[in-house]
């Protein structure tokens, strides 16, 4: 519980501190992004690097507060420590590919690359895979290919996720606080305090962030700190789902942890897949940037970009506690909470529709 507090306290206030030179010096070598593309949102010159500190605070966090004391067995040892190599090692190479995109450029074949390395680092060498189903619609084990490829592509899917939904003040950060801490109180419970540690140091660094990037943002945190976010939340996923059952208390057991996992990560997972079905059904490519995410639309109903966030900030918290109320089979779980999220995903389309009728025939 001490490393716990002692992993939050420390990266929130690396954060804090740090945060106010960074921007001083960003504009000083002109680090900055340039307004003026019509995709934009912002109309002044920001400071595109705030993920350096985001890295910092929660890998400098996570090292100085693993809790190898309270890990209780020599098996459990092992496991542990494996982890804390990989998931440092991964963020070392993630941070340098995203700081690299910030500064100069990098080219997506380079990006993809990255990308794969992580990934096999990850799933082949670290054994942070999924393994099984966990009971949805009936299935449980999963053939060693399928749980490889199920876990590459949810490793990707997260972090393209994060990366893809960072286009307005304070967004991409209170959604990964709000991720981080569920999945972080979860293992907490659970006893598994060296996930809970992780979890709790990005909680600090990106609280500490958003004191500078809620809007109106002093900076963004740019693909290192959106490649820094994606690639813990999505290992803390892996992990919450594959907690070994026998280990779970009575508190979390009524809970499927897949679905809960998904819910954490609702509002990044049910934009990317609406944005992509999207742009695809419009032959055009599935990472092309524009405005058609869902905080764009809720924007074009009127509302602010505090007000935006706020509110799926709230969306999202709702999601998480449904995904923990409903106690049925983890398939059935799973239907209703992605068929809400869906629902809810099309209503500010809907709105932006009625609207804009509205305004035609006036």
């Amino acid at each position: 519980m001490v490393n716990i507090l002692l992993a939050f306290v420390t990266a929130l206030l690396v954060s804090v501190l740090a945060f106010p030179s960074l921007i001083k010096v960003a504009y000083l070598k002109r680090l900055v992004d340039e307004p003026g593309l019509a995709r934009k949102l912002h109309f002044r010159r920001i400071p595109t690097i705030g993920g350096i500190i985001i890295f910092a605070g929660t890998l400098f966090s996570y090292l100085l507060w693993y809790p190898f004391k309270e890990i209780w067995d020599v098996a459990h040892l092992g496991r542990a420590l494996r982890d804390f190599q990989y998931i440092g090692a991964t963020m070392i190479i993630l941070f340098f590919i995203g700081i690299k995109d910030d500064i100069i450029g990098t080219a997506p074949v380079k990006k993809l690359a990255g990308h794969l390395v992580v990934a096999f680092i990850l799933v082949i060498m670290g054994d942070i895979r999924i393994t099984g189903m966990h009971g949805i619609f009936g299935i449980y084990e999963l053939p060693v290919w399928a749980g490889i490829f199920l876990s590459i592509l949810t490793y990707t899917a997260v972090v393209n996720a994060i990366n893809l939904i960072d286009g307005i003040d304070g967004l991409a950060a209170g959604v990964g606080i709000i991720a981080s801490s569920a999945m972080g109180f979860w293992f907490f419970i659970a006893g598994a305090y060296e996930y809970a540690v992780l979890a709790g140091a990005m909680s600090g660094s990106l609280i500490g962030f958003l004191v500078y990037n809620f809007s109106p943002a002093k900076i963004f945190m740019g693909d290192s700190g959106s490649l820094t976010i994606g690639l813990v939340l999505s290992v803390l996923a892996i992990k919450l789902i594959e907690y070994p059952v026998d280990l779970i208390p009575n508190e979390l057991i009524r809970i499927s942890k897949p679905v809960f996992a998904m819910a954490a990560l609702v509002y990044p997972l049910t934009d990317t897949l609406r944005i992509f079905i999207y742009r695809i059904t419009r032959g055009m490519p599935p990472f092309a940037a524009d405005k058609n995410h869902i905080h764009h639309r809720i924007i074009e109903l009127g509302l602010g970009h505090r007000q935006t966030v706020l509110l799926i900030y709230a969306v999202s918290i709702f999601m998480i506690a449904l995904s923990t109320s409903i106690h049925e089979s983890p398939g059935v779980v799973l239907v209703i909470t992605a068929f809400l999220a869906l629902v809810i995903s099309q209503i500010p389309g809907i709105l932006v529709y009625i609207k804009k009728r509205g305004e035609q025939k006036s």
